[in-house]
């Protein structure tokens, strides 16, 4: 695909190509979600450590958007069953099997690259992955912040109407909690993760 008289190729990284990525990707995470609503004041030591993680799970995808050999924007997903209990739990109460799920882990993209279908790329990869793993069900989480929160950005536009054109839905009641330290703060705190899904058989 073309973004400003660019080339972007949008492709899941594999063996030697993931790991060669994840310093660049680890970067990139950090770089993104230092913006509202995240707020995340990260570290490349853990970020580099989580997609270690991550992407060492059977069945995980890690796709990348490059501009040249410049990484501009990834998304990871992987079934549910290799995830942490905070995201597995929720589902678990609400009577749905981990073993169908296919969980999103994130979707980061630089501000200049949006807009431009990469992120519907994203989607269309991670649901591929998805199937192939046999799975029935797509779903992440997204931080819940309030709408007088004093550094939400004015005309700020959250990305639910992009999820729901995408066929995803927040279930109500299917909220986690996940602690990072806000920049600027100087300790972790607790925030909500809503949860939205998608029956992939309803495509």
């Amino acid at each position: 695909m073309s973004v400003n008289g660019q080339t972007i190729a949008v492709r899941p990284l594999s063996g030697t190509d993931r790991e060669a990525a994840l310093d660049d990707l680890a970067r990139l995470r950090i770089e993104v979600f230092r913006a509202y609503p995240y707020l995340y004041d990260g570290s490349l030591d853990y970020e580099r450590g989580y997609l270690e993680e991550f992407a060492a799970s059977d069945g995980a995808v890690l796709v990348a958007a490059f501009d040249g050999d410049r990484i501009v924007g990834a998304a990871t997903g992987a079934p549910m069953e290799s995830q942490k209990s905070q995201f597995k739990k929720p589902f678990a109460e609400a009577g749905y099997s981990p073993s169908e799920i296919f969980y999103f882990g994130e979707s980061v993209l630089l501000p200049a690259y949006r807009g431009q279908g990469i992120g519907h790329a994203f989607f269309d990869h991670r649901e591929a992955a998805a199937r192939d793993a046999g799975k029935s069900i797509c779903t992440f989480c997204a931080v819940v912040r309030p709408e007088d929160h004093p550094h939400r950005p004015e005309g700020y536009t959250p990305l639910d109407a992009f999820w729901r054109k995408r066929g995803y839905a927040p279930v109500e009641g299917l909220v986690t909690g996940f602690s990072w330290t806000d920049i600027g703060g100087t300790a972790e705190s607790e925030k909500p993760m809503q949860f939205w899904m998608k029956h992939l058989d309803a495509d």
